[in-house]
């Protein structure tokens, strides 16, 4: 049984948590590896509409889950999506790293004050705890918070930490009145907590030496991958197909597969360069008919048209050998639909994007215009399968497939598990 990766190839939100859902069928294990509750992941399955921010796609088909060693993980949100859960009948197996990061309620704040604005981050305290982390003095555990010690470790991180509060007009009173508040919520936490946490490591690798099928969840998407995406317009982690090895500690050889997810066009949250940026009636066309908002913030999301360049760079950072191309339905109506399939960068043509901002700004996109189409009713396909798509829908993916270098097992035209049409390659990478 395979161990595979499912990553996003642009700026995130590229409907991973729909392709997850999908392969969960066969799953015998998620793991999520990175990020914490500033992504979100939209499942609809029979109808019904599942937000998620920490839990993994896999709970809808209520497959076991993992939250690795990379996840940013904060209790409170944690536990408001267990209790919502449950209140929908969901039965919830998840295992929390006890390496996890330990996401505080004045990282939230410190992300507000300090980055919030200035990059257009979530908020939601990814960054201050992951600066935290890798600070060491000031980063506490998952496992922290169940050791006898973790009162005075809180204790020694709100001292060093305190004028740097202060300044950001979290903390205004009393230190010790923060710290009893702090470890009053730290009680409730272990409480409802003890039942899910545990080793993650031995989790992983043993489902992959029993030969389970594991797959592995990123959060956000390649070009917001802290090292190699447009730094520093990104996320604080790794969003790449190497994060599972580092977020969930398995070993390089032990990934099988990597399937890349892709929308039909391109969508960005926040600052940064998007060199095929849309502006004017075909953007709010695909903006309002994609629904595209953030899952966890509600911000219109920026759009444009498909990137090759971006992909390219995508599918060699993260060796896709797989594509999952989402939201082909939202492209319907559309005469003519452009692809950028190189740009011009100081009188150069670049084919494979430079995760570099100043060259970014600078890049002019190339089009090839394709043939658009119209399709009012998508789920006569679904039922047909690949061969019954309109021939102008099966040209634009099998278009990019071959400037990819990669095939394609999945086409979303839809936001339901339902409307999603398999290729003879899902078999592939599944279990027969």
């Amino acid at each position: 049984m395979p161990a595979v990766v499912v990553v996003g190839m642009q700026f995130g939100d590229e409907s991973k948590g729909a392709v997850v859902d999908y392969l969960a069928e066969w799953a015998n294990l998620v793991v999520r590896y990175n990020g914490g509750s500033n992504a979100g992941h939209t499942v609809v399955a029979n109808g019904e509409e599942y937000k998620l921010h920490l839990i993994p796609s896999s709970v809808v088909r209520e497959k076991k889950g993992v939250l690795g060693a990379g996840v940013a993980f904060d209790p409170e949100v944690f536990l408001e999506e267990l209790r919502d859960l449950k209140s929908r009948g969901r039965n919830i197996d998840v295992l929390v790293s006890l390496k996890a990061t330990l996401l505080l309620p004045y990282h939230k704040g410190l992300d507000s004050v300090i980055s919030g604005g200035r990059l257009g981050t979530t908020k939601r305290g990814i960054g201050p705890a992951y600066q935290d982390k890798m600070a060491r003095v000031t980063g506490l555990k998952v496992a922290d918070l169940f050791s006898s010690n973790f009162p005075q470790r809180l204790k020694e991180v709100l001292e060093i930490k305190e004028s740097e509060l202060r300044n950001a007009g979290i903390l205004t009173g009393s230190i010790d009145d923060y710290y009893l508040e702090l470890l009053t919520k730290a009680e409730e936490w272990r409480n409802s907590l003890s039942s899910f946490v545990g080793d993650d490591h031995l989790e992983v690798n043993g489902a992959i030496a029993e030969g389970k099928f594991v797959l592995f969840e990123g959060a956000q998407g390649t070009m917001l991958d802290v090292d190699h995406g447009t730094y520093p317009f990104v996320t604080s982690s790794n969003p790449v197909a190497g994060g599972a090895c580092t977020g969930a500690g398995i070993s390089p050889l032990a990934i099988d597969s990597v399937v890349g997810v892709m929308k039909a066009y391109t969508t960005r949250v926040g600052k940064g360069p998007f060199p095929t940026e849309l502006s004017g009636n075909v953007a709010d066309y695909i903006r309002d008919k994609g629904g595209e908002y953030g899952t966890t913030t509600g911000r219109p999301r920026r759009v444009g048209w498909l990137d090759l360049p971006m992909l390219r760079y995508s599918a060699m950072i993260n060796g896709v050998g797989y594509l999952a191309m989402r939201k082909l339905d939202v492209l319907s109506g559309l005469d003519k639909i452009k692809i950028a399939v190189a740009y011009e960068i100081d009188g150069e043509e670049v084919e494979i994007a430079p995760p570099y901002v100043n060259e970014l700004e600078k890049a002019r996109p190339i089009y090839k215009e394709l043939e658009g189409w119209e399709v009012d009713d998508w789920k006569k396909f679904v039922k047909g399968g690949w061969n019954s798509l309109p021939e102008e829908v099966r040209n634009y993916v099998s278009f990019v497939e071959k400037e990819v270098e990669a095939k394609t097992i999945l086409i979303g035209v839809g936001p339901d598990r339902e409307m999603s049409i398999p290729t003879q390659h899902l078999k592939e990478i599944v279990p027969s």
